[in-house]
């Protein structure tokens, strides 16, 4: 049977004791048994975003929290930043004129985070910004933004600061409460180590007053009804009753290593990749490396693209492609999740047979 390494960001492997949790006879939502579950899910998942304010599972994929963040916050015309360093931080400013916001964007070269300076200087010359929208690990470059500094720079205005943590949280360190981040995005197919279909959104106090007075259109991801179904451990609308049940097993098994300690380890796992893509001679193409994932640049000759094809279904290794303008020039590794050390080991030693093969059919 052929390999199947999975090294991409997202999806991202599924332990085997989520995969059974996944197997089980599906049990009906509106029970105390599914209530139960959920309120313990609700609450277990504070701990992976360090925050004591509420999460709200929303059953869609991550942009279903991402576009949740802007309409329910913000109202027609309202200005909003968003610091655009790749493909996914693009994304915000499509939703945000999508709904008739004044998205204003901080162009960053991709490969370098954000300049904090920069950001207090735009909310200082524009100071009707109502959010700032940035991700943590901006994926499609392999970047780590500096949230702690940015949070800095938001506490003293009334702007929000918004962060997608779609692929960073559980991964890179987030300090959601202590960093002053007032609503955090994340995915139920990254680092929390379950299938798509579940997105998450915290949402501070400071946020909490502009939900009342938000009027941009919203019903299914209106967070009013999620706020009024929460006290009673439920949710509004049919939610993916197998994930939340999955995602209590992946919490088991993150608060057993400890969420510091998953830091710790993605860290350690992201500085070992970088160091093997150097030993094969790749130059390192994030300026602000991340405990996410990983990205180095294929040699001059070399479609990038074509790698990571050839490596999937000829040889049963996964790992990502660039996007946009990096389209075939860089390759992605993830070291987030379940991902462990020897599945990034013969992902690299495919990789290296694989760019051998290349090199030889270029000359």
């Amino acid at each position: 049977m052929k390999k199947n390494i999975l090294l991409a960001p997202g999806p991202t492997p599924i332990p085997e004791t989520v995969r059974q949790a996944l197997a089980e006879p599906i049990i009906h939502h509106r029970t105390p048994q599914y209530r139960a579950i959920f309120a313990g899910v609700s609450e277990r998942i504070k701990k992976v975003f360090l925050t004591q304010n509420p999460v709200y599972t929303l059953t869609g994929s991550g942009t279903s929290a991402m576009e949740a963040a802007l309409v329910n916050f913000h109202s027609a015309g309202d200005e909003v930043l968003v610091i655009e360093s790749g493909k996914f931080a693009e994304r915000f400013t499509e939703i945000a004129k999508a709904f008739g916001l004044k998205a204003h964007v901080l162009a960053v070269t991709w490969g370098e985070a954000v300049d904090p300076e920069k950001v207090r200087e735009f909310l200082k010359a524009h100071p009707a910004v109502r959010s700032v929208c940035v991700q943590l690990c901006e994926t499609s470059t392999a970047v780590l933004h500096d949230i702690k500094a940015l949070g800095a720079v938001t506490a003293a205005t009334e702007a929000l600061l918004i962060v997608d943590g779609i692929s960073g949280l559980g991964a890179d360190r987030l300090e959601t409460d202590a960093w002053g981040v007032d609503l955090v995005i994340a995915g139920s197919q990254k680092a929390l180590m379950l299938p798509p279909g579940l997105a998450f959104l915290s949402v501070s106090e400071k946020a909490k007053k502009r939900l009342a007075q938000a009027n941009l259109p919203r019903f299914y991801l209106d967070l009013r009804f999620y706020e009024k179904s929460m006290k009673d451990q439920d949710t509004p609308f049919t939610p993916a009753i197998g994930l939340v049940i999955g995602l209590a097993k992946a919490l088991d098994l993150i608060e057993t290593e400890g969420v510091l300690n998953v830091f710790k380890r993605c860290e350690q796992l992201g500085e070992y990749t970088r160091a093997q893509f150097k030993a094969l001679g790749l130059e390192i193409f994030s300026k602000a490396p991340s405990a996410t994932v990983s990205a180095a640049l294929m040699p001059k000759g070399i479609d990038g693209e074509k790698v990571t094809n050839v490596m999937r279904d000829e040889k049963g290794v996964t790992m990502a492609g660039g996007q946009g303008a990096l389209k075939g020039k860089i390759v992605r590794v993830a070291h987030m999740g379940a991902i462990r050390k020897p599945d990034i080991d013969e992902g690299l030693r495919i990789l290296a047979e694989t760019l051998r093969e290349m090199e030889v059919k270029v000359g």
